[in-house]
């Protein structure tokens, strides 16, 4: 009896491997992993799950029976990138509350700050508070270089939520939204790098 399989002397070199690390303003043609260690966003936990989905409009036309090559038409589309962040720091805390600002200088006198700590005040959503990027990268099994996702202009909207609890760690749930420029409302707010394999 013959095997079918899509198992080819190739597969091995095309394995995305682990789970890979998100950066903040990660520059893909300039930085590398190494070299934007400060860009990175903190452990995670679970992994990413990156999502890139169509809103595909049928184009109505009388007497067609169903779906119709050619009738479909793309309105939009919508860019996330689901994770868990393990680390609980100002950055990370700010991230989640997307409009948010922090100070460490007692300005208030109704709500001091302790001594050796920062307050997070949340504010209105503003065109600064969207993160130029988030880029998620990950191994490929055959090639030295990454595989590089970037979502623009992103924010999470899920808001700030924690589990605290017993023998284990917290974590920070993000879902991170790219969003359209409106300088450019015809360019996809997501860019995928994928690195040339050598034959």
């Amino acid at each position: 009896m013959k095997v079918f399989t899509g198992l080819t002397g190739n597969t091995r070199k095309n394995l995305q491997l682990d789970a890979g690390a998100l950066f903040k303003n990660y520059n893909p043609a300039t930085d590398t992993p190494e070299t934007a260690s400060a860009k990175l966003i903190g452990a995670t936990v679970g992994g990413s799950t990156l999502s890139i989905v169509p809103e595909v409009r049928q184009i109505a036309v009388d007497g067609v029976k169903g779906p119709t090559k050619g009738y479909e038409a793309i309105d939009s589309w919508t860019v996330t990138l689901t994770t868990n962040i393990k680390e609980v720091t100002v950055d990370s805390v700010k991230l989640m509350l997307a409009a948010a600002v922090s100070t460490t200088t007692n300005t208030s006198t109704t709500s001091p700050i302790p001594a050796g700590y920062t307050k997070i005040n949340l504010k209105e959503l503003e065109d600064s508070d969207y993160i130029d990027n988030i880029t998620w990268i990950g191994r490929i099994s055959g090639s030295d270089s990454p595989i590089m996702i970037v979502i623009r202009n992103a924010v999470n909207l899920n808001g700030f939520s924690m589990q605290a609890q017993d023998k284990n760690e917290g974590q920070l749930p993000a879902v991170f939204t790219a969003h359209y420029d409106v300088s450019d409302l015809e360019d996809v707010p997501v860019d995928i790098y994928i690195p040339n394999q050598s034959a």
